[in-house]
């Protein structure tokens, strides 16, 4: 295994002294030392992978030095196009180091939604010709790579990347943690929504904890989950999947289940939600200031006004919560008012050590779902 403070002293020898990107679980580690030992104006995690790209930009024009940009292969979908028209040596031609946990990665069981992008990740990067390596799980071994790929950005003048396997990295735990005083759970939270939503409410829940939640709490209380989406993969997407259901089936209650880090990561759907104005759809952030199930490095969900940010874009009624009686309060109110909400729930960090994962595929919750929806009500 690498030490996460081997391979950061090994980057800061070589002049990489900025940090951004998305965290990754099979980067925790990693990413946990940066968000601990790196300075402050040296590390952001940004909003999304194109942001941290640019990011990492600016900070080669103000400075010269190469940067490092850290993600889970998902998210190379957001760095395409920054990649290619920004960074790329035909363009632009920004030196980059580039972070890429590998899960889906071929032979290795994973789930469902990483499946493909695994299979497909290197070949990505051969299609946008930057030079990689896979991760050595040795230091002997991490110190070749290395100068090869300082060798590669100072050649080339463009990215490199180190694609890294499952357990490579030692294990490291966050020190600099946010805290929050809110009472609930996340679980805790979508359970109180699911009892006090009609039965007949179709729910569309966001990437992560939220969906497997979801999915054990109906098991839970004997309800059938024909009636929620469960957004396995498409990180920041669920409130636009809630959004096309919601004006479609005017007859049917949506509830997107949306998380800070998702919501914030693709903030854009909030001003569509807004000007679309769905009378309909109450849009849910479960907001514990984390991305929580990638090793809780923290977001900006705390310290921003969601709900003012949604209320500007066009929400009819925007609510932030943090204990039980209030969230009660504001689903009622959101139900009897019929116009699109918003409600804001803080939350703690957490879940369950057992919390499972659905039984059911991707496959099998769609064809469900739309059997639900064809209903009438």
């Amino acid at each position: 295994m690498i030490r996460p403070e081997y391979f950061y002293d090994l980057l800061q020898k070589r002049g990489s002294d900025f940090f951004t990107g998305v965290p990754d679980s099979l980067l925790k580690n990693f990413c946990a030392y940066v968000t601990d030992t790196a300075p402050e104006d040296k590390h952001i995690i940004a909003a999304n992978e194109g942001c941290a790209l640019a990011l990492a930009s600016g900070y080669h024009l103000a400075t010269g030095k190469t940067p490092v940009v850290y993600m889970q292969n998902s998210g190379l979908g957001n760095a395409v196009n920054p990649l290619l028209s920004l960074a790329d040596s035909d363009v632009y031609s920004v030196p980059l180091v580039l972070l890429i946990g590998w899960r889906g990665m071929p032979s290795v069981h994973d789930e469902p939604q990483h499946i493909k992008q695994g299979k497909v990740t290197l070949a990505l990067l051969d299609a946008m010709r930057i030079p990689y390596v896979v991760t050595a799980e040795s230091e002997d071994e991490l110190n070749k790579q290395i100068d090869y790929c300082y060798a590669c950005t100072e050649k080339a003048s463009a990215p490199f990347a180190f694609v890294v396997k499952k357990d490579t990295f030692a294990p490291y735990a966050l020190k600099n943690k946010t805290s929050s005083d809110a009472e609930m759970t996340r679980e805790d939270t979508i359970e109180c929504i699911v009892l006090h939503s009609p039965k007949d409410a179709v729910f569309v829940s966001t990437t992560g904890m939220a969906s497997r939640e979801l999915f054990e709490l109906r098991i839970k209380h004997g309800m059938s989950g024909a009636n929620d989406f469960l957004t396995v993969g498409s990180m920041g997407h669920a409130s636009q999947i809630a959004l096309s259901i919601a004006m479609q089936k005017k007859d049917r209650l949506v509830i997107c289940l949306d998380g800070d880090g998702a919501a914030i990561m693709q903030m854009g759907g909030l001003a569509t939600i807004g000007v679309r104005k769905p009378d309909n759809m109450i849009h849910v952030v479960l907001n514990n200031g984390a991305h929580d199930s990638v090793g809780g490095q923290p977001t900006v969900g705390l310290k921003i006004d969601l709900p003012g940010i949604a209320k500007a874009c066009g929400y009819a009624h925007t609510y932030s919560v943090k204990d039980a009686a209030s969230l009660e309060a504001a689903l009622k109110n959101a139900l009897s008012e019929k116009k699109t909400a918003f409600i804001e729930v803080k939350i703690r960090k957490g879940a369950r050590a057992d919390l499972g994962r659905p039984t059911t595929s991707p496959r099998e919750n769609k064809k469900a779902f739309m059997e639900v929806l064809r209903r009438n009500v």
